[in-house]
């Protein structure tokens, strides 16, 4: 790293991985870092929004570029960014490319339902950029430097299309876990959602990460495998599915 994580408004969780909270829907984004290769979880909200996380990645890798991008679900604030990171292998759960090619509209109404504005929105609807790379169960990506990322397809739960970035480094263990988790509210349950599935998706992703590691919500704050737990049975309660 050439410069700290907290120097670019960055939370650092490991020396070679980090998360940004991103202002409006604290949506969150998470940046690794390999020798000569380079990992961003989740790109935004828009094309601007993408663009100055490429920027911000650059001055946090030096010589390194941002050379993959993980789609953890296809919803606006997480996928409107992506249009930015032009010339980067892009990652989704398999089935993610055929949401964000038919639910172009919807997305697009859903985002300035939300507050992002109409052009902005209509830019980043028309230039969405599809994964190239589908997962259908796990996905591992040597970035070098000893840093090994799994890209897990733990869904369905959230959304139909849910992928869990996984991160190794060294004895650290670091879970990207999408919106299957949310600290900074209650777990969102949308028209694509599925609940009856959702906490067998969080059985998965505890098995992934195990109990020791970090788990990054997709809003909120960084929280542990016991808080995992709790918000798979208040879900299971929620939505009256049996353990």
């Amino acid at each position: 790293m050439t410069v700290t994580w907290e120097e670019c408004g960055w939370q650092g969780l490991t020396p070679r991985v980090g998360r940004c909270r991103l202002p409006g829907w604290d949506c969150t984004v998470g940046l690794v870092a390999g020798d000569g290769a380079a990992l961003m979880i989740d790109a935004g909200s828009s094309v601007r929004e993408g663009a100055r996380l490429r920027t911000e990645a650059g001055r946090l890798l030096g010589g390194t570029r941002v050379t993959h991008l993980a789609l953890t679900h296809p919803h606006f604030d997480h996928v409107f960014g992506a249009a930015a990171f032009a010339g980067v292998e892009v990652f989704g759960a398999v089935g993610v490319d055929g949401v964000l090619t038919r639910d172009r509209d919807a997305l697009r109404a859903d985002a300035v339902h939300h507050g992002l504005p109409s052009a902005d929105a209509t830019e980043a609807a028309g230039l969405l950029a599809l994964p190239r790379h589908l997962v259908s169960g796990e996905w591992t990506l040597d970035l070098g430097g000893g840093v090994r990322v799994l890209l897990a397809n733990v869904g369905p739960g959230h959304t139909g299309h849910d992928l869990a970035v996984l991160v190794s480094e060294g004895a650290s263990e670091v879970v990207f876990c999408g919106d299957l988790v949310e600290e900074s509210g209650e777990p969102q349950a949308g028209p694509d959602a599925l609940p009856s599935r959702w906490p067998a998706a969080l059985d998965r992703l505890l098995a992934l990460g195990g109990e020791d590691a970090q788990y990054v919500p997709g809003h909120g704050a960084v929280v542990d495998a016991a808080f995992v737990r709790a918000q798979r049975d208040a879900l299971a309660r929620r939505f009256g599915v049996s353990n």
